[in-house]
């Protein structure tokens, strides 16, 4: 892969332009290492499979070998920014805020980003990470979260509704979804609770899954409480579900594109849809910490991240949007304008992207903020 890289004397130009850039010793070199906290997946080198590989060449281009720290949830992600020592985060809405809120990332001088023209303009001054209009990070990937099922319980009939995780049920095989459906094991899994009572119960005023008044919230705790007697496994490592799927006799559960085009690569009886109900989603953002040891580095590899290619292969790898519309199409990766189609990117109305929970919120003045959802979330799953 040829990535896109900053030539000399961009280079030159961004550390002029910036203070806050170390100088560098070898123009081109940047510090010689850089630390990333990324969803898994994410940040390929070739090692799961030869063709997906985005990190060899950049390292060899720039010098800034890449360490990765994988965080299968966005708490894990902001618990590790606030620990220190990394220099960019793959963050998703529901820790970005609490990121830029908690003072632990920068604003990120656009200036310094040539590519930051060719990003989807409905990404361009997104809620979840420009905050009175400051840009915290440039946009990575997004996408929904699927409904995933095996098409062996379902055959001909896939799932049309939530309800196959939600609501006991017995599914198209005749037996019982109790036991083999599967949970998120994070706080914002109450979103999709809350998104499925938009639907479902009108009455009750919802009009954000991110916003919802005390009465709006008990409501999608006891939803939650009733999940729990189906829920075989609330799973936050990818790879875990994917073996669940395989041997465990799993049916259905809420998943990322990225579990879904792993199994089926594999052969297994699995598809997803996005049901009746609508989808939570996630519209990532690389955002660079407030201490980041290696911001020449840091620079140069948000800028790699926009080129086409890297896009586009990810794309086909994760099983999501890129944040460059042109990776979709211009074949300079291995993504098509049908294989972009098919990941939803269509659909971006039609999901409601996780972002923070907060007090104050804009629907109806208050609200229950996400330290709420955290302890209750964990009273759920412990049977409370």
């Amino acid at each position: 892969m040829t990535a896109r890289l900053l030539g000399t004397a961009a280079l030159m130009a961004m550390v002029a332009a910036q203070p806050v850039l170390a100088q560098m010793t070898e123009i081109g070199a940047g510090e010689g290492r850089l630390d990333i906290v990324a969803w898994p997946g994410y940040i390929e080198r070739g090692e799961t499979m030869a063709e997906f590989d985005w990190v060899t060449k950049f390292e060899e281009a720039t010098g800034c070998m890449v360490n990765v720290k994988t965080a299968n949830t966005s708490d894990e992600m902001v618990a590790l920014m606030n620990e220190g020592g990394f220099d960019l985060v793959t963050a998703s809405g529901d820790a970005s805020l609490r990121l830029i809120a908690g003072n632990r990332v920068q604003p990120v001088n656009l200036s310094l980003i040539p590519s930051w023209d060719t990003v989807d303009d409905r990404l361009k001054n997104a809620p979840w990470y420009v905050v009175d209009g400051v840009h915290y990070g440039v946009p990575y990937m997004w996408g929904p979260n699927v409904l995933m099922y095996n098409t062996e319980v379902f055959g001909d009939s896939p799932p049309t509704s939530w309800s196959v995780v939600f609501e006991e049920t017995t599914l198209p095989d005749g037996a019982p979804n109790a036991g083999r459906v599967q949970a998120y094991d994070g706080p914002i899994h109450i979103a999709d609770a809350a998104q499925y009572l938009m639907f479902h119960k009108p009455e009750l005023g919802i009009t954000s899954p991110y916003e919802l008044n005390q009465d709006q919230y008990n409501a999608a705790l006891d939803l939650l409480r009733e999940q729990r007697k189906l829920v075989s496994r609330y799973w936050h490592d990818a790879f875990i579900q994917i073996d669940d799927f395989k041997n465990e006799g799993m049916a259905a559960s809420g998943s990322w594109p990225f579990q879904v085009n792993l199994l089926q690569a594999d052969g297994a009886p699995i598809a997803s849809v996005i049901p009746q109900e609508g989808a939570t989603g996630w519209a990532d953002t690389t955002m660079m910490h407030v201490d980041a040891p290696h911001p020449n580095c840091a620079y140069m590899w948000m800028e790699h991240t926009l080129s086409s290619n890297l896009m586009s292969d990810l794309s086909v790898w994760f099983g999501a949007n890129p944040g460059v519309p042109a990776a979709c199409t211009d074949g300079r990766g291995m993504q098509t304008a049908e294989g972009c189609t098919k990941n939803g990117f269509d659909d971006f109305e039609r999901i409601r992207f996780w972002t923070t929970p907060v007090t104050n919120c804009e629907s109806q003045g208050e609200c229950v903020p996400y330290y709420r959802w955290v302890s209750d979330y964990i009273g759920v799953i412990g049977g409370r």
